[in-house]
């Protein structure tokens, strides 16, 4: 009578466990299928993305002046890569490829806006900032710093947000940093070609530090009515 209840008691946690084990291999799979999924998108956007450059090129300054056509497919790409680098880890070698990629997106578009601004003198700039930041746990300021930056990029959706993981290992970026003399102190912010600011910063500090962010409010305002 013991044996049968110890074969029974055997059995139903056998059975358990089991079912445990389908269920997280399920669970499992198919988390790796969307992640799976989420890099192929990414890398048919980061493609796509690049031929538009060379579109880009061949724009006259009256479709220029219209804002950037690439600015909402990055920041898309980056709330993407982010969501990838969260499920994946940022030492993933998948993620780290296509946070490089990214990069040199984020640059060369960086590099169309300065051709703009010397090609198309009737043309505002728009007001932009390179950030540099860190997610290997020495910069402890940077988490905040990155929510600051998407909130104002939310808010002002013709303000420009380049961010840079400072310690990746892309020789374009390491060539941008060395020209801009930016210091492995992190977080690094580069408003508008100005010499670099460094450490936190709250929302109300980066609003003194980028005065031009009323404007923008103001002209998509003015935008909106027009449209009316």
């Amino acid at each position: 009578m013991r044996i049968t209840r110890y074969i029974l008691a055997f059995v139903i946690t056998a059975a358990i466990f089991g079912t445990a084990f389908y269920i997280t291999s399920h669970i499992d799979a198919q988390r790796v299928a969307d992640i799976q999924a989420t890099e192929n998108n990414l890398s048919i956007d980061l493609l796509s993305s690049e031929t538009q450059f060379e579109l880009l090129g061949q724009l006259d300054c009256a479709t220029l002046a219209q804002g950037s056509i690439l600015s909402d497919e990055l920041n898309s790409l980056d709330g993407r890569l982010s969501v990838a680098e969260q499920n994946l880890g940022s030492n993933n070698t998948q993620v780290i490829e296509l946070k490089k990629q990214y990069s040199l997106l984020e640059i060369r578009d960086y590099l169309l806006l300065q051709q703009v601004a010397q090609k198309c003198k009737n043309v505002k700039p728009p007001i932009y900032v390179l950030y540099f930041y860190s997610n290997t746990g020495d910069c402890p300021d940077c988490s905040q710093a990155g929510d600051v930056l998407t909130y104002l990029r939310q808010t002002y959706p013709k303000f420009r947000v380049y961010s840079f993981d400072y310690h990746l290992d892309l020789s374009a970026l390491q060539t941008l940093i060395n020209i801009k003399k930016v210091q492995d102190v992190l977080p690094a912010f580069i408003i508008n070609g100005q010499t670099p600011v460094y450490g936190a910063k709250t929302l109300s500090d980066m609003e003194k530090l980028i005065p031009g962010l009323k404007s923008l409010a103001t002209s998509t305002a003015a935008t909106s009515s027009s449209s009316l």
